[in-house]
């Protein structure tokens, strides 16, 4: 089974995002596809009046935002998603967390940053979406939870991937994870697209992180990449569309 989490530069180039559809529709495996929300949200949120709020490159999503968000994510990029795929003959079904209880997860506690309606997952639903696989969808997931009490949650597309593919390993399946960004891998020097380092396990993505080869953005990804293999996951691989369809990218070991 073949999990593929396409986002942020990606959505927002629809040349990218039709070859990321072209990848994902032409996988012989089961698959999912989880998106991001890319520049869109922003864009509505402006056209409202709204200033997007964001903090260290997350959003701080309040009620106000926490609406757009569910329109922009839940609604028009999942369902023109949804929709590129069937032209290419693939059968999707776009999902919130909130369908078939899908992604379930809590409100993150204000700490230091109170990151309002942000939703940390708690659990996917692995039967529901095996049984989707089983019927011959290939179910699409945005980034908007629930908490099962009536609350709807924004969280990061990063890690509904990684949770999904966990569940699904647990499972029983053996799973591959695809991380589809703009870039042909992690980079040792993100002015060199050449760069790509292949491998990373967690020794030498310490060694990075201290000396500052990766940093910011690129964090949290490789700490849900990392979480990934731990929780049985049989591969992760990041990289952009060129690099998924020739096998290279940057692949994530345990050791």
């Amino acid at each position: 089974m073949v999990v593929v989490k396409i986002g942020g530069n990606v959505l927002n180039n629809p040349a990218t995002l039709y070859e990321a559809l072209d990848y994902f529709s032409g996988l012989v495996e089961p698959a999912v596809l989880v998106h991001g929300g890319g520049r869109r949200a922003d864009e509505v949120l402006r056209a409202m009046g709204m200033a997007p709020k964001m903090t260290n490159g997350r959003r701080i999503t309040d009620q106000a935002s926490l609406e757009v968000v569910t329109m922009v994510y839940a609604g028009t990029i999942n369902k023109d998603i949804v929709a590129q795929l069937q032209s290419r003959g693939t059968n999707a079904i776009g999902l919130s967390g909130a369908d078939g209880n899908a992604v379930l997860a809590t409100k993150r506690p204000a700490g230091d940053i109170d990151y309002g309606y942000a939703g940390d997952v708690v659990a996917v639903n692995a039967p529901l979406l095996d049984a989707l696989l089983r019927l011959g969808l290939r179910p699409v997931l945005c980034p908007i939870t629930h908490d099962r009490h009536g609350q709807l949650l924004n969280t990061n597309a990063d890690t509904i991937a990684n949770e999904a593919a966990k569940a699904l390993a647990g499972a029983g399946h053996r799973v591959r994870l695809d991380y589809c960004f703009e870039l042909p891998g992690v980079l040792q020097d993100i002015n060199d697209p050449e760069s790509v380092i292949p491998h990373l396990n967690r020794d030498t993505y310490a060694e990075y992180r201290a000396t500052g080869v990766i940093s910011d953005g690129m964090i949290p990804k490789l700490d849900n990449a990392f979480r990934a293999i731990d929780g049985g996951v049989d591969s992760v691989v990041i990289g952009n569309i060129a690099a998924l369809r020739s096998g290279r990218g940057t692949r994530i070991q345990s050791s």
